[in-house]
């Protein structure tokens, strides 16, 4: 009975020592299998990575190399239009150098510098000078006789520098300088028998009397004056009123002052006696227009430092341009000699592997 007894627990303990040993084992297997498993993938993935990464990187390279070659395009494109730039920059700055604009400011004073104001009367006498103010001038007085005046007068004889140095008489007067009581200066001459067929005194505008006044020499001075300043004339039989206006031309050297006038006929209404008719009068008024001197400046609208700064940008451009050109090159020839070497490599492999 003990034996029989001792025989079973024996059994029961060696049938669940094998059960244990079958489920180790099982399990065992099971990571061993499960390992091998997972090696096998890892491998057939590098083979997979390994048959896909040479495809991949030549896909790379040939996206990098089509981008870089559309940068080069571009800044190609860039650099033609920085060349343009500079061209037009440089185009433009020579014209502007060469076609300065004029600049118009009118300057107000109250009062000008008296002007010069030369007469050629030719055989006509002056008969008055006289100032007034606002712009009032009295009805004549016996007129085509000599009254009194109170200009300041100066008669100058000298040579024309045009007409193959005729002689000429001036008579010279100080015009007025008042703008703001409107002075005027009203002048009577007379031409006795007068053989032409139209009848007319000459005269003169120059910019300062003190300047003919304190002259060494008032010849040479009248003459320079004809040189630069323009002749006009008013006729016999009417009143002619000269309104001044002074314009200062400002050039590149020297400073040009001129005169230009407005001026207005008014018939005269001859009352004398018909034996006295045969003197014809001329009259004339002198008249500042406007208390305003026009200046005329001419300005060069090229700015050189503005040119240089902008060619000095497109230069850079330039300069840049072509360092990154050069650079994708470079880079583009590494690439295409690293390929041709990775592939060489590949075939001597190739080759060395059907040789074993």
């Amino acid at each position: 009975m003990l034996g029989k007894e001792s025989d079973r627990p024996y059994r029961e303990f060696n049938d669940n020592e094998d059960d244990e040993g079958d489920t180790r084992s099982q399990t065992l297997y099971e990571a061993i299998t499960g390992e091998q498993e997972e090696l096998n993938e890892s491998i057939s993935q590098d083979d997979d990575t390994r048959d896909i990464n040479p495809y991949m990187k030549f896909s790379k390279t040939c996206l990098k190399n089509v981008f870089t070659v559309v940068l080069i395009l571009i800044y190609l494109l860039l650099t033609t239009v920085a060349a343009f730039l500079a061209y037009q920059t440089i185009s433009d700055f020579m014209e502007k150098l060469h076609n300065p604009v004029m600049s118009v400011t009118y300057n107000e004073v109250d009062s000008f510098p008296h002007p010069g104001i030369a007469l050629y009367p030719g055989q006509a006498k002056l008969l008055s000078c006289k100032h007034h103010n606002h712009d009032h001038i009295p009805p004549l007085v016996d007129p085509g006789k000599q009254q009194e005046g109170d200009c300041i007068i100066n008669n100058v004889t000298y040579y024309g520098p045009f007409m193959n140095e005729t002689q000429k008489n001036a008579v010279v007067v100080r015009g007025p300088s008042n703008v703001r009581s409107r002075e005027l200066i009203f002048m009577q001459f007379s031409h006795n028998d007068s053989k032409e067929d139209f009848s007319a005194i000459s005269y003169m505008l120059f910019s300062k009397f003190s300047d003919f006044n304190q002259s060494a020499n008032q010849s040479e001075f009248m003459m320079a004056c004809e040189k630069n300043y323009s002749m006009w004339t008013f006729s016999g039989g009417f009143r002619t009123w000269v309104k001044m206006s002074l314009v200062k031309t400002f050039g590149k050297h020297d400073e040009n002052v001129e005169f230009h006038q407005e001026s207005a006929v008014v018939k005269f209404n001859d009352r004398r006696p018909e034996l006295e008719r045969s003197n014809e009068l001329f009259f004339v008024v002198f008249e500042w227009r406007d208390p305003f001197i026009q200046e005329i400046k001419v300005i060069v609208t090229a700015n050189p430092w503005n040119s240089i700064a902008i060619l000095c940008g497109v230069f850079m451009a330039l300069f840049k341009a072509a360092n990154f050109a050069k650079l994708s090159v470079m880079w583009i020839i590494r690439m295409r000699k690293r390929h041709l070497r990775n592939k060489t490599r590949e075939l001597d492999q190739v080759a060395s592997e059907k040789q074993s």
